[in-house]
């Protein structure tokens, strides 16, 4: 089981609850970005730099991902992606992604980005907080717990 993240977008405050999680559980936790990233010297974490572009990270994490590993991505298609596949996407806000719920999920977003291409003003995300980093570690630790 390996852990991929959609690093380019992904919130500090969870790339550091996964550096600790990667050495206490000695799990591969593998960062997709296509910049330069400081990551911490371990055996268990890496890094895979890919091209600029649209979705070329997330293809690379679709492509290599395996049933069983945990994606951490904000990405919606991407999670359904993956899902497709047989692994589980983590949203850096604590919701977890599986085939139960991604349908209903992606059906969402792709109806609000329907609204908001037709000029609908439809708001974003809370700010990312306290609440929001310990709903993802929760459901992190859930997640290796049952692995």
């Amino acid at each position: 089981m390996n852990i991929w993240v959609d690093a380019d977008a992904c919130p500090r405050a969870v790339k550091d609850i996964l550096f600790r999680v990667a050495e206490r559980t000695r799990i591969s936790v593998i960062f997709v970005a296509n910049q330069r990233m400081r990551l911490p010297e371990s055996p268990f974490i890496d890094w895979i730099q890919v091209g600029q572009g649209p979705d070329i990270a997330d293809d690379e994490i679709a492509d290599k991902c395996e049933a069983g590993d945990l994606i951490v991505t904000a990405d919606i298609p991407l999670a359904a992606r993956v899902v497709e596949k047989g692994a589980l996407a983590l949203d850096p806000r604590g919701t977890m992604y599986d085939k139960t719920n991604i349908g209903q999920i992606l059906d969402m977003r792709n109806f609000m980005d329907t609204l908001r291409s037709s000029g609908v003003e439809t708001g974003g995300p809370d700010s990312f907080g306290q609440r929001e980093r310990m709903k993802f570690a929760n459901e992190l630790d859930r997640f290796i717990a049952r692995r």
